[in-house]
């Protein structure tokens, strides 16, 4: 069967491709063989600056056409590196071998034995895996989660004076705004990307064990350790880790998949407090002509947006807990089980994209509706028994809390009526009653959202 959108096992690569595209410049087998010949040839560039005694005869001006090796990289370029690998049986290999057949090319040919000069494959893989997942957070995701942060700072403003009822383990409780709300979240989403941007993007680069044996062999008048931060740390704008056995630790890249599943986690948050809003009518969806909400029910309008978010972060999140949890973890100097999980971490950015599309989507269509949330703070007249047992505490009243608790747990619905009949059996000034009285579900709600901000 023809791979195709409809034959794809993963939904990944079929359903939501179109949200998912963007991705493959980073995470499919063409990026990573794009970026491994991008750091073999920065690499052999960097050692003509060195200079190597053996380099100098290379021009500068030839350096415009080694970058369009990997700048201009086709598909059938990737497809010619594949093909080498099914006689190598060695994907890093068959990336120095197409690379030397570009020297030839270029006439270069005599330099061509200092592509891959001294390194092993996770100089390579380790320097291409952290640059192709920086590419990825600054060219899609982090634009795409600035969209959700920018829409939801929209809605707090417009919804910065709306009074509604607050809920805590699901009880009325003390009024709130539905502005402040949203910029709980809107707070929660900066400080942990505030903590990701943070985080460094660590790579390993030093030969066979991280010794830098062969290139101190070769040529040990050369300091192979500074020249080394400054390629990775300088040329390709990673940080090296300093101390590596054959490959990166890994580290760091579990800190940022871990800073990306707390991201994840408070957009879950989000997604559930939207369906919920939207479960007790507080929020409307706008209506899309030819859409159905249900095959049976043709009234409903389900808030399917919010749950398609929330399943594909939590895919999303177990893949990073995973990743966070195996990558660290590797036998003595180097065993291959870091390399098939590398090749995942698509799977669950993608599924980070895919749930942050959704939860824009969501967010785009709802609709306030003020009328079923004033009418909820109507039906809660108990909710204000905390602002006056506060009151009567400031003024000396004997047990205070008591007499509200008394008032408020009966069977008895509690109405403006029943609570201004209460405050008149209370031993207190005519003023202070007045005040009391004054105070309602509808405005009893603490600083305004701005003052909170």
């Amino acid at each position: 069967m023809e791979l195709s959108q409809l034959t794809a096992i993963s939904p990944i690569d079929g359903r939501y491709r179109r949200v998912t595209t963007e991705l493959a410049d980073y995470f499919s087998e063409y990026a990573l063989i794009r970026y491994r010949v991008l750091v073999e040839v920065e690499y052999f560039i960097a050692l003509c600056e060195l200079p190597l005694p053996q380099l100098k005869g290379v021009s500068k001006n030839i350096y415009p056409a080694l970058r369009k090796v990997y700048t201009d990289f086709s598909i059938a370029d990737a497809q010619k590196i594949k093909d080498i690998e099914k006689v190598t049986n060695h994907d890093v290999k068959a990336v120095e071998y197409f690379i030397k057949e570009a020297f030839d090319a270029l006439n270069l040919a005599e330099y061509k034995e200092f592509i891959h000069f001294g390194l092993t494959s996770q100089d390579i893989n380790n320097t291409s895996i952290p640059l192709s997942i920086k590419d990825s957070l600054t060219k899609v995701y982090y634009p795409l989660l600035e969209e959700v942060l920018t829409k939801l700072k929209t809605q707090a403003k417009q919804w910065s004076n709306i009074t509604l009822l607050a809920r805590t383990h699901g009880q009325p409780a003390s009024p709130t705004l539905m502005g402040k709300e949203i910029y709980v979240f809107i707070e929660r989403i900066e400080e942990q990307l505030k903590q990701l941007k943070n985080i460094p993007f660590s790579a390993k680069f030093g030969g066979a064990t991280g010794n830098f044996n062969a290139h101190k062999v070769a040529f040990p008048e050369s300091n192979w350790i500074d020249f080394s931060n400054k390629f990775v740390n300088k040329q390709l704008g990673l940080n090296r880790s300093q101390t590596t056995t054959q490959i990166e630790h890994y580290d760091n890249m579990a800190s940022l998949f871990d800073a990306l599943k707390r991201i994840n986690n408070v957009l879950i948050d989000l997604d559930r407090d939207m369906w919920a809003y939207i479960s007790v009518d507080y929020f409307k969806q706008q209506l899309k002509e030819g859409e159905v909400g249900s095959s049976a029910m043709p009234h409903k309008v389900n808030p399917i947006d919010f749950e398609n978010s929330e399943g594909n972060l939590g895919i999303a999140n177990s893949g990073f807990e995973f990743m966070a949890g195996k990558l660290p973890i590797s036998r003595l100097q180097r065993d291959l089980t870091d390399s098939t999980v590398l090749r995942n971490i698509g799977v669950p950015m993608a599924h980070t994209l895919i749930g942050l599309a959704s939860t824009l989507k969501g967010l785009g269509k709802l609709i306030i509706n003020e009328a079923k949330i004033k009418s909820d703070l109507e039906e809660n007249w108990a909710v204000v028994a905390e602002a006056i047992q506060t009151i009567l505490r400031r003024e000396g009243y004997p047990k205070p809390y008591e007499a509200l608790k008394g008032l408020t747990r009966t069977n008895a619905k509690i109405t403006q009526q029943s609570l201004s009949e209460f405050i008149d059996t209370l031993e207190i000034s005519m003023e202070l009653k007045e005040q009391l009285k004054g105070i309602s579900p509808h405005n009893y709600v603490g600083y305004n959202t701005q003052s909170l901000i």
